[in-house]
């Protein structure tokens, strides 16, 4: 069974500690919406805001570098460098400790228009033996319709260069549309996984691109570490599917993480208007977009689908943001295995984009409760949320055109 938000009657405003530092600036102008007008009309949806088990833990705010536009993501780099993408197509490696930013080259071109451009990036999990960089990013053909992109080059840490940049897969098919490129990755020791959106379709009913897995749009594509197709996947021997295919019946999964404990692949995604999701991720899994679905048809209070947990042929969502609760349309998650906040152990950490906040969540199995709102009042769209490894610090990509990476760490 799947977990609802509420609406709450007050909003708790989550208190820094005494001893936090004074409250940075709101960063400047809102970057392009993550979905059509009308779907980001949330902050203010959630659970009723009842304190965690013990007291919160403090923290405070530092600004790390200032200046990015509309940043998309960030991995950590062994040496202490972070990377962090630029939606306009730039890739930066950032020094934790001074903020000094360096351009790196050999980046591929990117088509920044709408919701697309340069979005994720991971590490092999044997950098630096193995120093590729993996990135994803939108690309046009020769008719000028978009696809979601996924790449690697070789990073030249001295150099500051992706060397031998290469294409590895393209989500097809190609379409005329700037938005719903979906796009987080994730990387295991033998695998990536990627997301796609189903590009703004709005033929709902179940000839949707989603429903239909003889293309890769609105689903999770797992890919080996240079493009191939795992010869596991679940699909792999469909004559109906793509063999690249993981699950599918998404709309705009913008979030996905490993948990720490048991290995299951948990992602988020924007509904319609409202009915935003976090699911975890079974292989073959049809997570219902747009047959089953707790959103509403934008403008109006039609359902889009039926209700998830009333049919038995796709996985019903863990947790949801049901029509007319406000949403919680996401973008970057992690599960919390630092450090630094031994309170926050096991947590899982949503950014939310209209909402303005980051979403903290106690996971118990797959029974959800969200805890925590987190920065809140700082009038931030959050975009990505990552745990350095070597501090247990969160880190936090700010979506605005002239926008921060910030760091919470123990007041």
């Amino acid at each position: 069974m799947s977990q609802r938000a509420t609406h709450a009657t007050t909003r708790r405003r989550f208190l820094h500690s005494a001893a936090a530092i004074g409250a940075l600036s709101a960063a400047g102008c809102v970057g392009p919406s993550d979905d059509e007008p009308g779907s980001d009309t949330g902050g203010g949806n959630g659970t009723d805001g009842n304190e965690s088990d013990g007291a919160p833990a403090g923290y405070e705010v530092e600004t790390v570098a200032e200046g990015f536009a509309n940043p998309w993501a960030i991995a950590f780099l062994p040496d202490g460098g972070m990377l962090v993408t630029e939606r306009e197509g730039r890739l930066s490696i950032v020094d934790r400790e001074d903020g000094t930013t360096e351009t790196v080259g050999g980046v591929p071109d990117v088509y920044a228009v709408g919701q697309g451009g340069l979005l994720d990036v991971v590490l092999h999990p044997d950098y630096p033996d193995e120093p590729w960089v993996y990135l994803t990013y939108s690309a046009v053909n020769d008719a000028g319709e978009s696809a979601t992109h996924l790449g690697r080059g070789r990073l030249d840490r001295d150099g500051g260069r992706l060397e031998g940049f290469e294409v590895l897969h393209v989500a097809e098919p190609f379409v005329d549309s700037d938005g719903h490129f979906g796009s987080r990755l994730l990387v295991e020791s033998d695998a990536l996984y990627m997301t796609v959106g189903d590009r703004q379709s709005k033929e709902f009913g179940p000839d949707h691109v989603a429903q239909d897995t003889t293309n890769e749009l609105g689903s999770t594509l797992r890919l080996g570490l240079d493009g191939s197709v795992p010869g596991d996947n679940p699909f792999v021997n469909d004559p109906d599917a793509l063999g690249t295919i993981y699950s599918y019946g998404h709309r705009n999964p913008q979030a996905m993480a490993t948990h720490p404990v048991t290995g299951a692949i948990w992602q988020a995604e924007h509904g319609e208007e409202d009915g935003d999701e976090i699911n975890v991720i079974e292989a073959g899994g049809n997570y219902g977009w747009p047959v089953a679905s707790y959103a509403c048809e934008y403008g109006t209070d039609d359902p889009v689908g039926d209700d998830p947990d009333e049919r038995e042929d796709t996985v019903a969502p863990v947790y949801y943001w049901e029509c007319g609760s406000g949403g919680f349309p996401p973008s970057g998650m992690t599960f919390y295995d630092g450090e630094a906040f031994p309170d926050w152990r096991g947590d899982l950490f949503v950014g939310t984009l209209a909402g303005e906040y980051l979403g903290r969540f106690a996971v118990d199995g797959r029974t959800v409760e969200e805890r925590e709102s987190l920065l809140e009042g700082e009038g931030w769209r959050v975009r990505d949320v990552a745990v350095a490894p070597d501090t247990g610090h969160l880190y936090v990509a700010v979506d605005a055109e002239d926008a921060p990476v910030v760091r919470l760490r123990p007041a």
